[in-house]
C-alpha cells in the first residue's frame, strides 16, 4: 500500500458544492440535541466538538442534489444519518473499550458507561423522531432498515470476537452490516429526495455499498501503516480489542500454523507485546498482506465509481461523489 504515492483529493473542494448545506446540518444536529436534562446537549457537543469529516451527510446531500432536488429536507435527513452513526460511535467505543476517539477522551472515559449507554440510545431514538417529521415513509423505512443492519453488524461482529479464524467472507459480512448499509443508505435516501429513475437508484445504493466496503478495508489497513499521532486512535487497537480484520486474514491464508497461533494468543489474550507487534508488522510486510488488503478496497472504490458514472450525466456534485472514491483510498485517518 503506498496511498502517499498520489496526494490525497481535497476533501473540501470535494465538498464544495453542499458547504453551506453542510454548515447547516451541523446546526441541525446541535438544535435537536437540546434538552432540559443539561447532560445531554453538553456530552452531544462534546461528540461534536470531537470532530469527524461528515462524509456520510455529505454524501446524502451530493446524491439528492445530484439528482435534482432543491429542498430542504435533504439537511434534515443528513442530520439524521449523522445522529446514526454518532451513536453508533458511542455505544462501539463503550463496548471495545476504547479511551480515546478523533484523539480525544472518548465520551464513556469522560462520563461513564452506564451514561454513555443512555445517550447513545437518546440519538438513535431521536434520529427516529427527527426523520418522522417529515411526510416520506420511503426515507424513514431506509433509515430503519439501515439503524437494524448496524446493529446486526455489530452483534456479528462480537460473536467473532477472539475468533483468529475468522474468514474473509465473515469479515467482509460485518463491514457489509456495520459501514456499507449505511452509506447505501445515505446515497439512496439522497436519490429518494431528488426522485431518480429506478435504476439511478440502484446505482446510488450500489454506489454507496461500494464505498463504504472501501472505506472500512482502508480503516482496517491504517491501523497497521498510520500512526497515532495521524490517525487519532492507538495503533493496533484491533488486535488488542480481539479483532481479526482484513489484513491479518489475508496474511492467515498466505503462512502457516505457527503465525495462526500467534494471531490466535494475541486476540485471546488482548494483548500485543512490543515484540509480537513487531514480529505481525514485519510479517504483514513480507507476505503482502497489507498491500493485498489495499487492492480489495481499490476494487470496491473502483466499483463504486463505475456505478456512479454510468448511471449519472456529468455534474459538479457526481464529480465530487466520483472524487469521494479517490479520497477513501488515499485518506490516512
Amino acid at each position: 500500500m503506498n496511498p502517499s504515492a498520489t496526494s490525497a483529493p481535497d476533501l473540501g473542494a470535494i465538498f464544495e458544492p453542499v458547504r453551506e448545506a453542510l454548515g447547516r446540518v451541523e446546526e441541525e444536529f446541535a438544535r435537536h440535541l437540546e434538552s432540559k436534562v443539561d447532560l445531554i446537549p453538553q456530552m452531544g457537543r462534546y461528540i461534536q466538538m470531537s470532530g469527524g469529516k461528515r462524509v456520510r451527510p455529505a454524501v446524502l446531500l451530493l446524491s439528492a442534489r445530484m439528482c435534482g432536488y432543491t429542498g430542504d429536507r435533504d439537511v434534515l435527513n443528513a442530520a439524521v444519518v449523522e445522529f446514526i452513526h454518532t451513536a453508533t460511535l458511542v455505544h462501539d467505543d463503550i463496548i471495545d473499550e476504547a479511551e480515546t476517539r478523533r484523539g480525544r477522551l472518548a465520551a464513556h472515559s469522560r462520563w461513564g458507561n452506564d451514561v454513555t449507554v443512555l445517550l447513545g440510545d437518546y440519538l438513535y431514538i431521536r434520529s427516529m423522531a427527527m426523520a418522522l417529521t417529515q411526510d416520506s415513509l420511503e426515507v424513514v423505512r431506509l433509515l430503519c432498515e439501515v439503524t437494524l443492519r448496524m446493529i446486526e453488524g455489530e452483534l456479528y461482529q462480537l460473536t467473532k470476537m477472539g475468533d483468529g479464524a475468522i474468514t474473509e467472507d465473515e469479515h467482509l459480512e460485518i463491514i457489509r452490516r456495520k459501514t456499507a448499509y449505511l452509506f447505501s443508505g445515505c446515497a439512496e435516501i439522497g436519490g429518494v429526495l431528488g426522485d431518480c429513475t429506478p435504476a439511478q437508484r440502484v446505482a446510488l445504493r450500489e454506489y454507496g455499498f461500494n464505498l463504504g466496503i472501501a472505506f472500512q478495508i482502508v480503516d482496517d489497513v491504517l491501523d497497521y501503516t498510520s500512526d497515532e499521532a495521524v490517525l487519532g486512535k492507538p495503533i493496533g487497537g484491533d488486535l488488542r480489542e480481539g479483532k481479526v480484520t482484513l489484513p491479518i486474514i489475508l496474511l492467515q491464508q498466505r503462512t502457516g500454523p505457527d503465525v495462526a497461533e500467534l494471531i490466535q494468543r494475541v486476540v485471546t489474550e488482548r494483548q500485543v507485546t512490543p515484540e509480537a507487534w513487531q514480529t505481525i508488522k514485519g510479517l504483514l510486510v513480507t507476505h503482502g498482506a497489507v498491500d493485498a488488503a489495499y487492492e480489495r478496497a481499490v476494487t470496491f472504490a473502483h466499483s463504486a465509481r463505475t456505478h456512479l458514472l454510468d448511471a449519472f450525466p456529468s455534474s459538479v456534485e457526481r464529480d465530487g461523489l466520483a472524487s469521494l472514491a479517490d479520497y477513501v483510498l488515499q485518506r490516512d485517518r
